[in-house]
């Protein structure tokens, strides 16, 4: 059972992951603020979306 739960909470993360970073690339912030969101999700996943939630552009 343990596998089950595991990949329905990868899926879920990684479902969270692209909308954080569908909600940057489509955000009116500058490129560089883009880049560098982009590449802190992708780079440390939770961190990174974490972040992005409590400072990210708006």
């Amino acid at each position: 059972m343990g596998i089950e739960v595991g990949g329905l909470f990868g899926l879920l993360w990684l479902i969270v992951v692209v909308y954080a970073i569908v909600k940057v690339a489509g955000s009116g912030a500058s490129t560089g603020s883009k880049v560098f969101w982009i590449v802190l999700i992708i780079v440390l996943p939770v961190i990174g979306v974490i972040a992005w939630f409590l400072a990210g552009p708006k």
